[in-house]
């Protein structure tokens, strides 16, 4: 598709260039009406020069009444408008003045009293002020309420942005801890090389939740990578009790999603299935796509709906000693930061497959970004610190 050479803006984004367009423009049309109607009625052509000589006061005192409105718009709406019409009807005698005294030089021989000139041009000069004021005003208060609606949009997606941040940035306190326990617990058994490992990747993985925006979107393919950096640092904790299982249709790999979206998913996976069990379980997760949507899954063969910790499962909060404890990211964390980043434009939905055990079914509108790399520079910094 041909781009435009020059790229369209608001038209009153520089308001004094708009407001001089205006004027012009509007002066214009009003000196070429006057003309027009002035040949319609047989004037003579030197009878342009009144139209002209009247067109020029006219656009000069609305530039004198243009310097007053502004710092009377500012004002209580009584002494805005109480001024106004003074100043209005204050304009209009003197604009119907000079008109009546131009128009009384170029007819000498006019049989008509000043005054008689001066009353017959004011409802003209007054209707033509008056118009001019009402659309100044207009135009105004129109540009105040855009720019109080920019703002307030602003604000809004400020304090979007900060909830946002604040959701994403809820890590599980226990996760860091037990990490940190088991780096050093390998110390202590002398195990430098398993322990550099994990801590290797445990910066990886904290380096990439700071760096990336809160509202960031990432493809499958680097979330993906991602979820394995953090599994590879739950595996060091749980061995072959944690079993997982990546089922990744090639056409979703470019397809856009929340950063750090299903980390949590899996946290309450591995907290609840694989935690729960002396067995461990299963993790599975899967994407494809279902017509104009991305549709992940994320299941687990835990427990599921029939074991006892279903509620707090489902709420994201354990119970230590018949007291509850916030386990800082749960399934709530989840909705709201699809409600905040879609809208009703999503689906979040948990159920008990037939085969037993939890999962998670996310739908998301399709978003699809440029192709990247098949691993993440996070990975192969994991990888390479081994």
């Amino acid at each position: 598709m041909a781009m435009l050479p020059v790229r369209p803006s608001p038209f009153f984004t520089n308001k004094n260039q708009a407001f001089w367009r205006l004027q012009l423009a509007g002066w214009s049309g009003a000196m070429l009406l006057r003309a027009m109607s002035a040949i319609a009625n047989d004037q003579p052509l030197a009878f342009l020069v009144l139209v002209l000589i009247a067109t020029i006061t006219g656009f000069s005192i609305s530039l004198v009444l243009s310097v007053i409105y502004r710092q009377l718009i500012a004002q209580r709406p009584f002494i805005t408008w109480t001024a106004t019409a003074m100043l209005l009807l204050l304009a209009a005698s003197l604009h119907a003045f000079i008109d009546a005294w131009v128009i009384s030089l170029y007819r000498t021989d006019s049989e008509a009293s000043f005054t008689q000139l001066f009353i017959g041009v004011f409802y003209l000069d007054a209707t033509l002020l008056g118009a001019w004021s009402a659309l100044y005003y207009a135009i105004n208060f129109f540009i105040q309420v855009e720019e109080q609606n920019d703002q307030l949009i602003r604000l809004e997606n400020q304090a979007t942005m900060a909830q946002l941040a604040m959701l994403r940035y809820q890590l599980n306190p226990h996760f860091l801890f037990n990490t940190l326990n088991s780096i050093s617990t390998l110390v202590l058994l002398k195990q430098t090389e398993p322990a550099n490992a994990m801590l290797s990747r445990l910066s990886s993985f904290l380096r990439y939740t700071l760096i990336n925006e809160p509202s960031a979107r990432v493809t499958v393919a680097q979330e993906v990578d991602t979820l394995k950096l953090y599994l590879d640092i739950e595996r060091m904790r749980f061995e072959e009790r944690l079993r997982t299982t990546f089922a990744i249709d090639p056409a979703t790999r470019n397809a856009l999603l929340p950063s750090l979206l299903l980390q949590p998913l899996v946290e309450n996976a591995i907290k609840y299935a694989v935690g729960a069990q002396e067995s461990g379980a299963e993790i599975r997760i899967e994407t494809q796509l279902v017509g104009p949507a991305l549709r992940i899954a994320v299941s687990d063969t835990g427990p599921g709906l029939k074991s006892e910790v279903t509620d707090r499962r489902l709420s994201g909060i354990t119970f230590d000693g018949g007291e509850p404890v916030s386990t800082g990211v749960g399934l709530a964390n989840i909705r709201e930061r699809l409600e905040q980043a879609y809208g009703d434009k999503h689906l979040f939905e948990t159920m008990e497959p037939t085969e037993g055990g939890f999962a998670v079914i996310i739908e998301l509108p399709l978003e699809i970004s440029a192709p990247v790399a098949a691993a993440s520079d996070l990975t192969q910094a994991a990888a390479a610190a081994e």
